[in-house]
Order: structure tokens, then C-alpha cells, then sequence
């Protein structure tokens, strides 16, 4: 295995780009669209990697999969949480001030050596920030 990179379904994908671009400062390195949208994005920044496709673009890929009919709903009802780890957190709640992310998990430390904060983006991603506490491994 040579990397994981998550891949989050969404309603809309033009709701959660400025929190990632602007904000947080990713790449989109990738995007395709569907109708008159996006239905696929990926977006970069150093190693991390994540990819956002709309609900409607993946019934219609797996519509055309041979995929069973109900992997689609089930893809919907999934969850999951972004953890990504930083150098240092203050310049990520610095600029997830201005990003209309609502913190679900006020800035703590945790017991496991972590200074984080949960943030759920303005298209419902869950994404923690963590930057490790000095002193610990």
C-alpha cells in the first residue's frame, strides 16, 4: 500500500472549496464536472490529499459499474472524520476564523500528547486539527 487518500460525498462540492483554498490554503489539482457542477474534486497541500465527489455523480458512476443498487445509499449513509496533524495549530484556528467552519470541539489537549480542535466545514466534513504538545511522542 503506497497511500490513502479519503473521498467524501457531498451534496455540493462548491461549498466546501473556499474552506479548503482559501482558508486552509489546498491546490485543486483535479476537478470534473457533472451537469451544470462539480461533481468531482481533488485538492492538495504537501502530502494531504482528499477528494470530494456529489452524491449524484457517484449513483451515476456506479450506475454505469455493474455495482450493486444499493452500494450507493450505503455510500451516503457512511461517515467519517478528517484528522489531520500540523506544525503548529494557531495558524490553522487563525485562519479557520474567517472560514465558516463551526468548532464542534473547542481547542483542547488531549491525554495521547495532542493540542486539537474539531471543526465541521460548511459542507458537514468533520475535520480535526492536531499539532503535537512539546514534550511528547
Amino acid at each position: 500500500m503506497n497511500k490513502v487518500t479519503p473521498l467524501i460525498s457531498v451534496e455540493a462540492i462548491e461549498p466546501c472549496l473556499p474552506f479548503w483554498t482559501e482558508a486552509l490554503g489546498f491546490e485543486i489539482t483535479a476537478t470534473v464536472p457533472h451537469g451544470d457542477a462539480i461533481g468531482f474534486a481533488m485538492l492538495n497541500k504537501g502530502g494531504v490529499e482528499l477528494m470530494y465527489q456529489t452524491r449524484a455523480s457517484i449513483e451515476a458512476d456506479l450506475g454505469e459499474s455493474g455495482a450493486p443498487p444499493d452500494l450507493g445509499a450505503e455510500l451516503e449513509g457512511g461517515t467519517s472524520t478528517l484528522f489531520i496533524e500540523v506544525d503548529s495549530l494557531d495558524p490553522v484556528i487563525e485562519a479557520l476564523d474567517a472560514s465558516g467552519a463551526e468548532v464542534v470541539v473547542p481547542r483542547r489537549q488531549t491525554f495521547y500528547g495532542m493540542d486539537e480542535i474539531f471543526v465541521r466545514a460548511p459542507c458537514r466534513t468533520l475535520v480535526g486539527f492536531a499539532a503535537r504538545v512539546e514534550g511528547s511522542s
